[in-house]
């Protein structure tokens, strides 16, 4: 018997335009050519925007862009398990999106620094804007 598949969302189809010639523009070409970043860069990147594809982790720094918090408060305004919690802020911790204070026995986090805060807020502010 097969395997049940999820079923996939209907893609719209939006084909992008494209030009009716082909013509190569090489001094459009040419001047971009040394802006492309390399390969490995393309990849960190890619890997720093994985990080932020996950659902819980914007919602975690969500919070820690109103501000710091620690592990307890954290999972309680999230409604998540401190474990759950924990689990993603080691992630946001290894991408440097997030960084940690002890204070006792308690451990308090915030976001790593402004350029986490601007791209948080950016995309938030980008998502609301109506579309075109």
């Amino acid at each position: 018997m097969p395997k049940p598949t999820k079923s996939k969302q209907p893609l719209l189809n939006l084909d992008s335009p494209s030009c009716d010639s082909r013509e190569v523009h090489l001094d459009s070409v040419r001047q971009v050519q040394p802006e492309i970043i390399p390969t490995e860069k393309a990849q960190r990147m890619a890997d720093f925007f994985g990080t932020l594809a996950d659902p819980h982790r914007l919602r975690l720094l969500s919070a820690l862009a109103k501000q710091e918090l620690c592990v307890c408060d954290l999972a309680a305004s999230v409604k998540m398990s401190e474990s759950a919690v924990s689990h993603q802020l080691r992630i946001l911790r290894t991408m440097r999106l997030v960084k940690y204070r002890r204070e006792g026995r308690n451990v308090y986090y915030s976001l790593a620094d402004n350029h986490v805060i601007n791209i948080y807020h950016e995309v938030a502010t980008h998502i609301d804007e109506p579309q075109v």
